[in-house]
């Protein structure tokens, strides 16, 4: 597995060395809830390693911005994803203490219409007669559209001093259960069922963004804020991705994930924090 990390640096590094990117917007990740809970190693090697490889490659070869993609499920998550993805934000902001590039992260929630949203799922399924699939009638979640989300997030990235968190205003939480009404209402169609299915691995039902005005800093743009949160040094941002790499090396999924949970404090059982409103 550790030759399979060094491939990658190598073939990164080749991409690096013809075009010296200027500014690197890290959006790549495996971001299927379910499907990380069940590949707890390739998350970690995809996720983390991979923003740790580029945050390192910035650094090497010139790179003036690093903007990272995050995620509302990054905040206290309840699943490797989302814990994976909080790893990252604290390797960015751990690199913006020491290197020479400016680093930032913009976290924000679900974009409507974007590959796994629930939107184009809803309207197939309408389309075929029904049902109409949720896993939980009392799940909530915050939605913006792909235009909102690229211009916030590249607005974002450009006003960045160094090592900001930044958090977009996402409005008000969206019951996915009125979604789903409402999309069968104005489809016309008739006699189409909603089917509650159950939470899936990792699943919360209900997912936060921190957008508590009094808690953040404001910026020019009204939509964007910026969390009050405290860097790692690199010898402890070094210390936790090494916790990380001998797990990962043992290629056990259990392991992997004991051991992020180890590195991300707020990393929390799905069932501890759905009861809560249960």
């Amino acid at each position: 597995m550790i030759c399979r990390s060094k491939f990658v640096l190598k073939a990164l590094e080749k991409v690096f060395e013809k075009y010296h990117p200027q500014i690197i917007i890290n959006a790549a990740a495996h971001k299927h809830v379910p499907l990380m809970e069940h590949n707890c190693v390739e998350a970690i090697y995809n996720n983390v390693f991979g923003t740790q490889n580029l945050v390192e490659l910035c650094e090497k070869f010139g790179t003036e911005r690093f903007m990272m993609v995050s995620t509302d499920k990054a905040v206290n998550p309840t699943n490797v994803m989302g814990a994976t993805k909080r790893m990252c934000e604290m390797i960015v902001q751990s690199a913006s203490t020491h290197g020479k590039v400016k680093y930032s992260a913009t976290r924000f929630g679900n974009v409507l219409g974007s590959a796994g949203s629930v939107i184009p799922l809803f309207k197939r399924q309408i389309a075929n007669g029904g049902p109409v699939t949720v896993t939980d009638k009392r799940i909530i979640r915050y939605f913006m559209t792909i235009p909102e989300a690229s211009q916030l997030v590249l607005q974002s990235g450009a006003i960045a001093d160094n090592g900001e968190l930044f958090v977009l205003d996402m409005g008000q939480p969206v019951k996915i259960i009125d979604l789903a009404e409402n999309m069968i209402r104005l489809s016309g169609v008739q006699g189409i069922e909603i089917v509650e299915t159950g939470l899936r691995p990792g699943e919360k039902l209900y997912e936060e963004l921190l957008v508590k005005t009094e808690e953040l800093d404001k910026t020019d743009n009204s939509m964007i804020f910026i969390e009050r949160d405290s860097a790692l040094s690199k010898e402890e941002i070094y210390k936790k991705i090494d916790i990380l790499r001998d797990a990962c090396n043992t290629g056990d999924d259990m392991i992997a994930k004991e051991a992020l949970r180890s590195v991300v404090p707020t990393f929390k059982r799905p069932e501890d924090v759905n009861k809560e409103i249960a």
